[in-house]
């Protein structure tokens, strides 16, 4: 039988004590399953952080695990562990759609290289996560399948575009999940939802299996509701991968420092004009709260980070979204047009109807940066200030060890508040997308309330240092 005061306080385990209990059969891993899919048939009707789970594939997977501690065998921490994926992320034989429907009915004919590695460690796919379409958003709001509700105030966003990832965990109806952060996506909704939100370096991650939007900014990572949590699962999903020719192998040398030896940069332009005084305080006063533990604290300057980066990552993101989409033709996979009475309409249909405003709104922005005649006055000049960005996180960390930022200018702001201003709404996105831009890891770390509502602190890291910021974040836990 399942020890319901285990389970009452499961929203408070971490997956080791979770590992623990499996191991000491306080409770089965088909138990455990079954009790999230309680929890996801009760809560997410109402909160819609799941775009689909199977039951009975959730259960198969489980009662494997029960098998292997059965027979002695010994299991991985994340073995039994039930976990949500975003849905543009591919787990075979069932749906991935990316929030769209022009891939409403697209079944996935592989396993991720992520969902591979989880899955040789026994982690439980639960089912996939809602999020904005084609990961293109802030707020969740843009999916086609409708929005995905804050857990902490259902009349507010969970974040984008990794929205019903961050609310399942938020929610417990997972104990961690993956996400997809090209411009903030894991971040900010990890802010906005109350839990830790890890980017990693570009290329510590394989990318194989994830539906691309911006080939040199996308990249898989984990939101968990501890630290430690993002650390495990970080370890099992990073690595080089021959199917991602853009991955790395990085060995990571083993740290050992203590708050008293760690310098902190607070770029100067970050706490500006349009911040909301609430979220300000709440970081400034987690900040002062590391100083007074020995962290030495320096103010740099990252010049072309607030004035340049929105506008260069809406340049950038779009172009390499409008080639990536335009594999969505109506002819190969897909939603096709049923009316059409030539192979030109199979396209402009096809595309018009199945892409919602927001897709078709960045693909002709991208299309248009790269057009002939455009493409040196937005493209070209877009990734030269790509590298100034670069150059100036560069400078920064010649000072310092790790950079702190708020993630987010604002807590969960209403849903429908921001939806007709896109203007508005990429704002959203001004702290986290210089990261993305810059190729660098950064992880979102809870740090208290506005509003009575979550706000999150940004901690930057040097490339492959995924080990130091994670470190930082555990600091700010414990404080």
């Amino acid at each position: 039988m399942v020890k319901i005061d285990y389970f009452m306080n499961l929203r408070n385990l971490t997956i080791k004590q979770i590992h623990q209990g499996l191991l000491k059969r306080d409770f089965s891993a088909v138990e455990l399953a079954e009790y999230f899919l309680r929890e996801i048939e009760s809560k997410n009707p109402d909160l819609f952080a799941y775009l689909f789970f199977d039951k009975q594939k959730v259960l198969l997977q489980a009662k494997q695990v029960d098998e292997w501690i059965s027979e002695g065998r010994e299991i991985s921490e994340l073995a039994g562990i039930p976990f949500a994926v975003k849905d543009n992320i591919l787990v075979e034989g069932i749906p991935c759609t990316a929030g769209s429907k022009i891939l409403e009915n697209y079944i996935a004919p592989y396993d991720a290289t992520v969902i591979k590695k989880l899955k040789r460690k026994g982690a439980v796919v639960l089912g996939k996560t809602n999020l904005d379409e084609f990961a293109m958003g802030s707020s969740n709001e843009y999916s086609a399948f409708g929005i995905c509700k804050n857990p902490y105030d259902k009349e507010r966003v969970s974040g984008g575009s990794s929205g019903g990832s961050a609310a399942a965990v938020a929610a417990n109806l997972a104990v961690f999940a993956l996400g997809s952060d090209t411009g903030g996506s894991i971040r900010q909704p990890a802010s906005f939802c109350g839990v830790v939100g890890l980017k990693p370096t570009y290329g510590a991650v394989s990318r194989f299996g994830l539906i691309a939007m911006a080939s040199s900014l996308d990249q898989i990572g984990p939101i968990t509701k501890t630290v430690e949590d993002a650390a495990l699962v970080f370890d099992v999903i990073k690595g080089k991968d021959p199917s991602d020719s853009t991955s790395l192998e990085v060995k990571e040398k083993e740290l050992e420092f203590n708050l008293s030896n760690l310098k902190a940069g607070i770029p100067k332009e970050f706490f500006i004009k349009g911040i909301d005084p609430d979220v300000e305080k709440v970081v400034k006063e987690a900040i002062k709260r590391i100083e007074e533990q020995g962290v030495k604290i320096k103010e740099v300057s990252l010049p072309h980070c607030t004035d340049y980066a929105l506008a260069t990552y809406y340049i950038i993101m779009p172009s390499e979204a409008s080639s990536n989409l335009a594999r969505y033709d109506g002819i190969r996979y897909g939603f096709s047009w049923p009316e059409a009475k030539d192979l030109q309409e199979v396209y402009f249909y096809s595309r018009a109807k199945g892409f919602g405003e927001e897709v078709r709104r960045r693909i002709m922005l991208g299309t248009f940066s790269l057009s002939s005649g455009y493409y040196d006055a937005y493209y070209l000049r877009a990734q030269k200030v790509r590298t100034l960005i670069r150059q100036d996180f560069q400078q920064a960390f010649e000072e310092v060890d790790v950079i702190l930022t708020p993630t987010s200018p604002t807590v969960a702001f209403k849903i429908g508040e921001r939806a007709k201003d896109p203007l508005s709404m990429y704002l959203s996105d001004i702290f986290v997308t210089a990261v993305n831009l810059a190729g660098l890891p950064a992880v979102s770390v809870p740090c208290g309330k506005a509003h009575q509502l979550p706000v999150g602190i940004q901690i930057i890291g040097e490339p492959f240092q995924e080990k130091k910021i994670l470190k930082v974040g555990e600091f700010f836990e414990k404080l």
